[in-house]
This record gives structure tokens, C-alpha cells and sequence, in this order.
């Protein structure tokens, strides 16, 4: 005889005498807990910021050009990732060793090999255009209107930068151009100031070594280089303040080679330009 305590056949077992509760909850546990950590740490992201690809907020045109082809190679190459993965996946699963018997070869076979020339050759040929269309763009120094509205020429020396606006002169003065300058950190750094909505031009120039000109948010920057002007456009698109480096080391203080950058409106830009040249005049004729 049997007691009821005896399984009958077909019935589901149970976990033996001593197994611990919640087993299959401790087994889980560590991927719920790293799961929760990614939630956490994206939670405060936004969607732009992970649409970005980890490139800064675009504040130029020039910079969403940049931030457009930086997210069309991500695509591409993840494209390209997935069809490589997928025929590894494809030729693992579906092509195994089932036997001793060596599987049907493919060489000398003239399809193929074409496809494997010819392929890589059109992917490389479209990598190219988009890349040279928009470099292009980004190195233009032309604009529908002849001349860009406003010009600035960055002077970079040990350690900080000067920024003049020839088109602006101080009366009272040998056509000086108005100019700010400041200190390297923690002076008071130099502040850049330029017009949304319009075209501007910089002429980058150095008097001792080689610099960096770098703006995050303008997404690509420009050496300085001693006797080698450098040149490049932007048309800003909001207004901010942001913080420039020098990228390329330059001395002992080349981490303190910091600028402001302010973006405002064209009325405020003309309004600070006044208010320079005021007050550059005052000094000159206090000098």
C-alpha cells in the first residue's frame, strides 16, 4: 500500500525537504538590481540627450549639421552590425557540425566574391559623400549675402585670448578695433559676444605656440597656429553662455586657457558694442 504522501505518476515534483524559499527570486535578483541602477541613471536624461549620442546641444547650424552625420554613421554602422551579427547568428544556428562530412564550399564562386568587392565599395562610397557634403558646409566661408555681418579675430597666446571686432572701431583711436581681453583662471576670463541669427567669421591667429579654438556646443573647433591663420564661420541659432577651451597643449597653465562665449540677441549685440566703444574711448583718452 501506499500513503498520500506518495507522487503518482505524471505529477508535478516538488523542490526537495531543505531547499530554501524564494530561490528563484535570489536568482534574479542581481539583474533586477542592475536593471534598476540603468533606470536610475537615465532617469534625469532627456530624449534629445540620448538621441545626441552623447554630442553637446547644437547652437549653431554648422553644429546640427555635425550632430546630424554624427547620427547617421551611428545608424550606418549599426546597420552594418546587425546584418554581420545576423549571418554569424544565421551560418551558427543553421550550419552547425552535423557530421564528419566536410560542408559544400563556396569558392571560386564568382557571385559572391563580387559581392564581397563590390559591397564594401558602395558602403565606403556613401560614408564618403555624406562626410565630404557636410564637411564642405561646415568649411564654407561663403554666405548669400557677400560678407558675413559680424567678423572676429581670436588672438591666442600664453595663456588666454583676446577677441577684437574689426568692423567696430574706437573713436579717438588709430581705427582701433573694439577688443576684450581677460585673464586665465580664476581671473576674470575673456567673454566672446555674438549675434544670433546671423553670420559670423572668425580669423584665428597666435603669437607664440599652437592653440586650440573650442566652443562644446559649436561641435568642432580649429587649431591657432603661429604664422598660419586659421579661418571658419558659424550662424548661431539661440541665445547662452557657454565655456571655451584650448585643446591643444600649450604650457604650463594651458587647463586655465578658458573664454566665455555669450550669445545674445542682435539688438544686445549692438548695445554691448556701444557700450565698448564708449568705454574704450574713455580709456584711451585717459591714457
Amino acid at each position: 500500500m501506499t500513503d498520500g504522501r506518495t507522487a503518482t505518476a505524471g505529477s508535478v515534483s516538488q523542490p526537495p525537504p531543505g531547499t530554501p524559499p524564494g530561490r528563484r527570486a535570489r536568482r534574479w535578483a542581481p539583474l533586477a538590481a542592475l536593471l534598476g541602477a540603468v533606470v536610475l541613471a537615465t532617469a534625469g536624461c532627456q530624449s534629445t540627450t540620448f538621441t545626441r549620442l552623447g554630442l553637446p546641444d547644437p547652437v549653431t547650424k554648422q553644429g546640427q549639421v555635425v550632430v546630424t552625420l554624427w547620427r547617421g554613421s551611428w545608424i550606418a554602422a549599426f546597420a552594418v552590425g546587425a546584418v554581420v551579427w545576423g549571418l554569424i547568428l544565421w551560418a551558427v544556428i543553421f550550419h552547425r557540425k552535423r557530421s564528419d562530412r566536410p560542408p559544400r564550399q563556396v569558392r571560386y564562386n564568382l557571385p559572391i566574391e563580387i559581392a564581397y568587392t563590390v559591397v564594401p565599395f558602395i558602403m565606403v562610397g556613401v560614408f564618403f559623400f555624406f562626410t565630404a557634403r557636410d564637411e564642405n558646409y561646415i568649411d564654407s566661408l561663403t554666405v548669400a549675402k557677400g560678407t558675413p555681418e559680424v567678423t572676429v579675430t581670436v588672438v591666442g597666446y600664453q595663456w588666454s585670448w583676446e577677441f577684437q571686432y574689426p568692423q567696430y572701431t574706437v573713436a579717438g583711436t588709430a581705427s582701433a578695433p573694439v577688443t576684450e581681453q581677460g585673464q586665465p583662471w580664476p581671473g576674470r576670463l575673456p567673454v566672446l559676444v555674438i549675434p544670433d541669427n546671423e553670420d559670423v567669421r572668425f580669423n584665428l591667429v597666435s603669437l607664440d605656440v599652437v592653440h586650440s579654438f573650442w566652443v562644446p556646443p559649436f561641435e568642432f573647433k580649429r587649431d591657432v597656429i603661429p604664422g598660419h591663420p586659421n579661418h571658419f564661420m558659424v550662424s548661431p541659432i539661440r541665445t547662452g553662455t557657454f565655456l571655451g577651451h584650448c585643446t591643444e597643449f600649450c604650457g604650463l597653465y594651458h587647463a586655465r586657457m578658458l573664454f566665455w562665449v555669450k550669445i545674445v540677441t542682435p539688438s544686445q549685440f549692438r548695445t554691448w558694442i556701444s557700450a565698448q566703444q564708449h568705454a574704450q574711448q574713455k580709456s584711451a583718452g585717459s591714457a
